[in-house]
């Protein structure tokens, strides 16, 4: 039996013919997602549930969550349940720095301080308790209240981030922590406007 060499098919041409997914029905499937989540969390007392939804990171995987949530709007409601739970799970990771950061910037944001609710001097296991507070609130709860809490939070970290950067001109992390001063200075704002969209009615 003879063997016909194969045909070499240019790359473009296996792009052109596999059909990618529709991003219509990505958006859709994303915002129904997390519709879905908030109501049923927000439907049961059932304390147990309120918890598997609140480490959704652990049993589904942040990447899971990522590849639904994290190409919305920010002012939506994945992009702000994404927004949370990526906090959340710093929190859990850093908690010693989060820590020296929200204390460092207590002091230049106390209305955002007292809003967050975090006692003081901060511990890093009383941030940890803190954001595992705000996520269960927005199943157990007032979701704007939720979302204001994260939002202050964001801000007086942000605020310590950007002071601790000023206590070494020579610190090699220096251009890292303003980067993400910066985008925790973002993530405040969204959150802040998520928590008046939800008021509304409007945050979908």
């Amino acid at each position: 039996m003879r063997f016909h060499k194969p045909v070499p098919v240019p790359p473009e041409s296996i792009d052109a013919s596999t059909p990618g997914p529709d991003q219509l029905e990505v958006a859709e499937m994303a915002h129904r997602s997390a519709a879905v989540l908030v109501d049923r969390g927000r439907a049961s007392d059932d304390p147990a549930l309120r918890d598997r939804l609140v480490d959704l990171p652990r049993t589904v995987g942040l990447a899971t969550l990522a590849e639904v949530w994290s190409e919305r709007p920010a002012r939506t409601l994945p992009g702000a349940l994404w927004r949370l739970y990526v906090l959340h799970e710093w929190v859990q990771r850093s908690p010693e720095l989060v820590a020296r950061a929200f204390s460092a910037g207590a002091g230049h944001a106390e209305v955002y301080r007292v809003i967050s609710g975090v006692v003081e001097p901060p511990r890093p296991e009383d941030l940890r308790e803190l954001t595992q507070q705000i996520l269960t609130g927005v199943f157990d709860g007032d979701l704007d209240v939720a979302l204001e809490r994260a939002a202050a939070f964001c801000h007086v970290t942000a605020t310590g981030l950007a002071v601790l950067d000023g206590d070494d001109p020579e610190d090699p992390e220096e251009p890292a922590r303003l980067r993400r001063a910066a985008r925790l200075q973002e993530t405040a704002a969204d959150l802040q406007a998520c928590a008046r969209l939800w008021l509304r009615g409007d945050l979908h």
